[in-house]
């Protein structure tokens, strides 16, 4: 992530969300199912990407401890979608490795035995396309 600003661009226009609007009420953090193991909350997230700080991001264990419920777009009172650029930061990464998706093969290599179920079928609808 060598240009953090572009990299904030590309999270901003991947997810479809407009993080300025962010208020930092911490309701969409107040509701994560994975609040307790994320590093960078989803609310921080929103912070991260309005300062260009793209580094941290992916970086954070929190980009793949998202379970993309979306319970943090729900809750969200000014539409900022956190999850949206949680799994757009993902994508970077993924991209940034040489390719837009995920093989099955490099799916186990990501598990942790604490990760919710609901988390890998997000990941299969997500990344099989």
């Amino acid at each position: 992530m060598r240009d953090n600003h572009s990299a904030a661009e590309k999270i901003k226009e991947i997810s479809g969300t407009n993080p300025l609007k962010c208020m930092k009420c911490g309701k969409c953090s107040a509701t994560c199912p994975s609040f307790n193991e994320m590093d960078i909350k989803p609310h921080q997230f929103v912070s991260y990407v309005v300062n260009e700080d793209i580094e941290a991001l992916v970086n954070s264990k929190s980009l793949w401890k998202c379970l993309s419920c979306f319970a943090c777009v729900e809750r969200c009172p000014r539409d900022v979608k956190p999850g949206k650029i949680i799994d757009a930061a993902r994508q970077l990464v993924v991209r940034q490795k040489g390719g837009d998706y995920l093989t099955a093969d490099e799916i186990p290599q990501l598990l942790d035995p604490e990760v919710p179920q609901q988390l890998l079928v997000s990941a299969f609808r997500r990344y099989r396309r």
